[in-house]
């Protein structure tokens, strides 16, 4: 028989071979701690928050409104000061802060929102209703703005002539007008926000606690 030589033996510092063993890719999402329950929970709730979702971006649209308004009053104040544009000013700058606060509340499921932004709807309607009282009642008792121009600048009754029955018929129709459109449309507003309670309380109840409590650390 052929001599086939020494059998080959590995170095005593050489570790055994083992089998390979898969391991898991790092890349691969590890799961959370959220189940299809938990997710099938966060989505009937926002199925079930769409009328509270909507009345926050109404009080959004109505804030930056009445804060631009109210911007622009403050802007042309010192034009045209007087104790009435300054009390407007300061009531629509009020108005437009207590509608982001009432929103504030209403993202955190917060039962005074609703409540606030109904009462802050009323204050927003008394604030144009006084307005347009005065300026009638300015107009009305007495000389009025126009009278007062001509007085200042007689020149202009001589091109313009006497029209100032006409102007208190245009400031009683416009005024009016407006009185006659806020009230209704004020009071369907605050009546709005009030209802949102109804369907918060609903929500509340309706939902999960460790979903309304995630949504109150999110607002």
């Amino acid at each position: 028989m052929a001599d086939i030589g020494p059998m080959y033996k590995p170095p005593n510092n050489m570790a055994p071979v083992s089998p390979s063993v898969d391991t898991p890719d790092s890349d691969a999402p590890a799961s959370g701690p959220l189940n299809d329950q938990h997710y099938q929970q966060l989505h009937n709730a926002k199925a079930r928050r769409s009328k509270i979702d909507f009345a926050i971006k109404v009080a959004s649209f109505n804030g930056w409104s009445i804060g631009i308004f109210a911007a622009l009053s403050a802007l042309f104040l010192p034009l045209s000061f007087s104790f009435q544009s300054l009390l407007i000013t300061l009531g629509l700058g009020a108005v437009a802060y207590h509608e982001f606060k009432g929103r504030r509340l209403l993202r955190a499921l917060d039962a005074r929102g609703p409540r606030l932004l109904g009462y802050n709807q009323i204050g927003l309607g008394a604030v144009i209703v006084v307005y347009c009282l005065w300026t009638l009642m300015a107009e009305l008792a007495g000389p009025g703005a126009y009278a007062q121009t001509l007085q200042e600048h007689p020149e202009l009754s001589q091109v313009l002539g006497s029209t100032d029955g006409l102007v208190r018929f245009i400031t009683v129709l416009v005024y009016g007008t407006i009185i006659a459109l806020t009230v209704p449309y004020q009071a369907l507003m605050a009546w709005y926000y009030f209802s949102r309670g109804k369907h918060l309380d609903i929500y509340v109840s309706q939902t999960p606690g460790w979903v309304t409590d995630l949504e109150r650390a999110a607002a």
